[in-house]
């Protein structure tokens, strides 16, 4: 009997998985799926507990619906890429597997890995590989003279025009199986890695995710383009989690929102259209990873900024992660990222631009600092944010574009709801002081236990942009500009 294997990554869903189609595609075969944990890697990588614990819990479901249509999952645990490559190597031969499939992994060392598991094989297990985790493969969206669009309008111009004339359909999930393969796999245990429980804002399974692509879609999307930069309501999808470990497929996001908006693409000012307008950011990251692989690498993308004199400064950098910066709406989404593993996309731009312009402390310590603690951490999208923050990756703000946090604060977060829900310690602060609450006169005679500005922003947007310039005129006449 034919066997198929199925190795799972990125990619814990049933319904619109490509490789897990492929592989069921002959009714005869005998189908597997295999999952390897590889925690020292996880390590190099710095994921975050929480994600750890939201991945084994997603694989558990995934399980139950794999053993549901006779698919058994088989779970190994090894160090790093290179012990799973051995390990799956020997287990496709004491399977007699004719057949290995999987979805692609865009990140360098995934694809290294990759190619490193098709050599050893070579010659005795086929081995094909999917596109997925993005609506258009990387590689198929291309400028004139064939090159990788470095700004996102045109890149997104470029990508509508495709996806139109591609229209990326959703495969669905596979029957039962004739030949079902008992489930004799070895058990779910706990990896060996640092765990932190998930929460109750983020339930396990393909069934969660897909509820809520349908209740965003057809209750949310109305309000999305007025209310998604407002970090006190909950008008965005929460999806990213889903998105980030493949319970969830981009495809799947595209077609649920074409279905209830028909005419997204026409209308530009919908919430609809900016809804999609995020998933091809996600894309637009994907992309450049591929094209540039030293973005992987922790290099930015703009070569003169390398020479920018970043500060170093424990005690500044501990106040920014802790969430006692003194300025209440970065400390806020810090404290939020801290306990919840999730941080609004407006606070990310806040916060990450208050570590580089104000603190001038090295963009590539905000990254580490968020995909240690994002529940829906991601290599891509992390590093294209945070080198957007910067001013040193692609479509960058110009360097001196610097977000000032307390007007940030009073136009997102404009009464301090948000921030009074993570910073109780401003509970009493009036809504006129609660972005400078050092400022409010009563502040002595209530006792309030707020930490002052630990710089001053407008000295420290002056001593940024000193910085940048001197970086940029060595960059220029070191050639490197």
């Amino acid at each position: 009997m034919k066997t198929h294997l199925v190795w799972l990554r990125a990619d814990l869903r049933l319904h619109d998985n490509p490789a897990l189609y492929a592989a069921c595609r002959d009714p005869d075969a005998r189908v597997l799926a295999v999952y390897i944990a590889t925690p020292e890697q996880w390590r190099l990588h710095g994921m975050a507990p929480r994600q750890a614990a939201f991945l084994l819990d997603n694989l558990a479901a995934l399980r139950h619906g794999l053993t549901a249509r006779g698919i058994a999952l088989h779970y190994h645990q090894c160090p790093d890429f290179n012990a799973s490559v051995a390990w799956l190597t020997d287990f496709c031969r004491r399977q007699q597997a004719g057949a290995l499939f999987y979805n692609y992994q865009y990140e360098f060392n995934e694809q290294r890995r990759d190619r490193a598991l098709e050599q050893a094989l070579d010659g005795q297990v086929i081995c094909q590989g999917f596109d997925d985790g993005t609506l258009l493969p990387p590689g198929s969206v291309r400028t004139g003279d064939s090159g990788m669009y470095k700004v996102f309008t045109p890149f997104r111009n470029a990508f509508l025009r495709k996806l139109a004339d591609v229209d990326p359909q959703c495969l669905p999930a596979p029957s039962r199986r004739i030949n079902a393969a008992p489930d004799t796999a070895d058990g779910l245990a706990p990896f060996d890695y640092p765990r932190q429980a998930p929460g109750e804002a983020y339930p396990a399974g393909e069934d969660v995710a897909l509820s809520r692509l349908r209740t965003f879609c057809h209750q949310q999307m109305q309000d999305y383009r007025k209310m998604r930069d407002i970090p006190s309501q909950d008008a965005t999808s929460r999806l990213s989690a889903y998105l980030a470990l493949g319970v969830l497929s981009p495809r799947q996001c595209y077609n649920r929102l074409r279905s209830a908006y028909p005419q997204v693409l026409e209308h530009a000012d919908s919430g609809a259209f900016t809804w999609l307008n995020e998933l091809i950011w996600r894309d637009f990251y994907r992309h450049l990873i591929v094209a540039y692989p030293a973005l992987c690498k922790h290099q930015p993308f703009i070569g003169w900024t390398r020479h920018v004199a970043w500060r170093r400064d424990d005690v500044l950098l501990a106040a920014w992660q802790q969430g006692n910066t003194g300025y209440p709406i970065v400390d806020a989404a810090m404290r939020q990222m801290n306990q919840t593993g999730w941080m609004h996309n407006r606070l990310r731009m806040i916060t990450a631009s208050f570590l580089v312009k104000d603190l001038l402390i090295d963009w590539r310590e905000g990254e580490r600092y968020f995909i240690s603690r994002l529940i829906d951490g991601d290599l891509a999208a992390n590093n294209g944010g945070w080198q957007w923050a910067a001013s040193t990756g692609t479509d960058a703000a110009p360097y001196f574009r610097i977000f000032n946090p307390t007007t940030q604060g009073r136009r997102f977060d404009e009464k301090g709801v948000f921030i009074r829900r993570w910073l109780p310690e401003l509970a009493a602060v009036p809504d006129s002081y609660v972005h400078e609450p050092h400022r409010w006169p009563g502040a002595g005679h209530a006792g309030l236990d707020y930490p002052r500005p630990i710089v001053d922003h407008g000295s420290a947007r002056q001593t940024t942009l000193a910085a940048y310039q001197a970086a940029k005129n060595l960059g220029l006449s070191s050639g490197t500009g």
